[in-house]
């Protein structure tokens, strides 16, 4: 073996360790063993030490010396050889940890566990062996190392129908494991925290052993039960009493704990490429996702569907109405989410108390006023056939007056018809103002949000992928509206400009938006050509457009004989739009030859 010999000289200690097996645990590869053999303590350590070319050349060294050495007596191990019941017990979150272990020692379990469960157990009165009895080997690395050893990860790989598992087992003294309950370090929350974590602390708490014994316990759930939620522990108990073997549930375990695994270690994952990259495209990326409820059905009544919520480390503390409370009213439908959401991130764009309805996911009507009343009735008026049905969002809290108006408000196109809504949705409610909204209707949805916080991912579905873009957060404050025609808009006309660009961001595109007094007067949506978007917004917009402000979610493609002209002729005092076109010109052309003030804002909004 000359290449493993010129490595001696350099690796002896790593090499030594590899031999330690001859007097302490004798290798044996036709079993579960061969896997967990690399586990041992001192092979862990060394490798930490060795160059990785080093270990690439070490392995082949060590599955010919693992067939060289003689076999010895196996070790003097606790665990039972007899048929009497082990489980392993490795907690972070010790919630009900006295319940479950008071209830498998009512079974006759056995129970192994390690460092702070241990001491929680045998404080509470629960019997226990330390893990380290089983391995006779100390934990060591500041808790790095406890479990990772072939006494541990034999007895729970080891397969109950392979006769030569089993020899190997009895071979080596290794007892078999037949409950694993293990739940991790908690890494996303410490990472999460608003406190903040040092990269170290972080690094610290990313847990090996933990993940190491999941795994290996739901590869073998045929004969393992693996446990990693709390709330499970009824459920495992009441199995065993039964004396069940019911593999649709093993198979369910099984499932949970490889996806409680993935979950974590996506975390760390996210956590990790944040620390070594500022690129928002990472290479691969993985969206935890944990389900909040199942739907009535979908878009439509044939699809089901169902509702999940991003436990991405983005996402914590990130606000929005997938984290919103449910104060009141029917549960909330796939259409509702998809409302809600647009009527939220809407209303949230405005600083000035604003209301804000949306139907079918476009703001039909918006309006800011100190009086947020008032707010709530322009929004309204805006387009009332519309705002029946629709969705009510404000940016301030739902008191008792602005509440009693919500419930007895009459539609302005009869003054006698009581608005109905969906849902209602806010930061916040006054006790009182919550209990009059709930005299409203038994199914008005009452939400309570937090607002999204800027800098987002945002992803969208189409066949087979994902497309990812950065959310679409600027404000007006964030761009220059640049006069480019003759005539500049008075204070009053810019100010209305930019609450119009504000609206129109939020209309689904082709997409055009007159507002006065910031308040929406009129908007057209969705139309294959923004002429025609343009016609429905002045149509809605009567005879209040004289020296309103239009905004423009892109460029107007024509001038002449077009949308441009129709504005100018429509009376608009100024009009805001990307600019862009080729045809800039005319559109400068025409709003000076109407005396139409004309704002470049070199920003698209566009949305899909």
């Amino acid at each position: 073996m000359p290449a493993v010999a010129s490595l001696a000289s350099t690796t002896a200690a790593a090499i030594t360790t590899y031999s330690f097996v001859s007097s302490a645990h004798p290798p044996c590869t036709n079993c579960a063993c061969a896997t967990s053999i690399a586990l041992h303590p001192r092979i862990l350590s060394a490798a930490k030490k060795l160059p990785l070319t080093t270990l690439h050349k070490l392995t082949a060294f060590r599955v010919k010396a693992m067939a060289e050495i003689p076999s010895t007596p196996g070790l003097d191990s606790n665990a039972s050889l007899s048929g009497k019941k082990q489980a392993l017990i490795s907690l972070s979150d010790k919630k009900d940890l006295v319940l479950l272990g008071n209830g498998l020692r009512e079974l006759g379990f056995t129970i192994i566990s390690t460092g702070g469960t241990a001491s929680s157990l045998e404080s509470s009165g629960v019997p226990v062996t330390k893990v380290e009895e089983l391995t006779h080997f100390p934990e060591m690395l500041d808790g790095r190392v406890k479990t990772l050893h072939p006494n541990v990860h034999g007895g729970i790989l080891a397969r109950r129908d392979q006769q030569n598992h089993m020899k190997a087992l009895d071979d080596h003294g290794i007892g078999t494991f037949d409950v694993v309950v293990v739940n991790l370090y908690p890494f996303y929350e410490k990472v999460s925290s608003s406190s903040g974590i040092s990269f170290e602390d972080a690094i610290e708490n990313i847990d090996i052993g933990g993940p190491t014994m999941i795994r290996a316990a739901a590869k073998n759930h045929k004969d393992v039960l693996v446990v990693v939620d709390s709330n499970d522990y009824p459920a495992l108990l009441e199995y065993l009493k039964g004396g069940q073997n019911d593999q649709e549930f093993r198979k369910w375990l099984a499932w949970k704990a490889f996806d409680h695994v993935a979950s974590y270690d996506s975390a760390v994952s996210e956590w990790l490429w944040k620390q070594t990259s500022k690129d928002k495209f990472p290479p691969s990326l993985t969206v935890p996702l944990s389900l909040k409820s199942s739907l009535r059905y979908g878009e439509n009544p044939h699809q089901k569907a169902a509702f999940y919520v991003d436990k991405s480390l983005e996402e914590v503390n990130g606000g929005g109405c997938a984290t919103a409370i449910q104060h009141h009213g029917k549960e909330m439908s796939y259409n509702n989410y998809l409302d809600a959401d647009a009527a939220w991130n809407c209303v949230c764009e405005f600083s000035k108390p604003t209301c804000v309805v949306v139907k079918h996911t476009n703001p039909c009507g918006v309006a800011s006023r100190d009086d947020i009343i008032e707010a709530y009735r322009l929004a309204v008026k805006a387009d009332p056939v519309s705002a029946f049905g629709g969705i009510v969002a404000f940016n301030v809290e739902v008191d008792e007056a602005l509440a009693k108006d919500i419930r007895e408000f009459r539609s302005p196109t009869d003054g006698e018809t009581r608005m109905f809504y969906e849902i209602v949705v806010a930061p916040s409610y006054t006790k009182k103002g919550l209990e009059i909204l709930r005299g409203k209707s038994k199914t008005l949805r009452i939400l309570e949000a937090t607002k999204n916080k800027r800098g987002k991912l945002s992803l969208r579905q189409v066949g087979g992928g994902w497309l990812a873009q950065e959310a679409d957060d600027l404000t007006p404050e964030d761009i220059e509206f640049n006069v480019v025609s003759g005539k500049s808009p008075q204070e009053n006309e810019l100010s209305d400009a930019k609450f119009a660009w504000l609206c129109v961001k939020h209309v689904k595109s082709n997409a055009i938006v007159i507002a006065k007094n910031n308040c929406m007067l009129g908007m057209g949506s969705g139309q294959p050509n923004r002429l025609e978007s343009l016609r429905i917004a002045t149509k809605k917009a009567g005879d209040e457009i004289k020296g309103a402000a239009l905004a423009s979610d892109a460029f107007f493609p024509f001038a002449w004989n077009d949308a441009v002209e129709e504005a100018c002729k429509s009376g608009v005092g100024v009009i805001a739009e990307p600019g862009g076109s080729i045809r800039d010109a005319d559109a400068i052309d025409c709003c000076n030859k109407y005396g139409v003030s004309l704002v470049f804002t070199n920003v698209r909004h566009f949305r899909h």
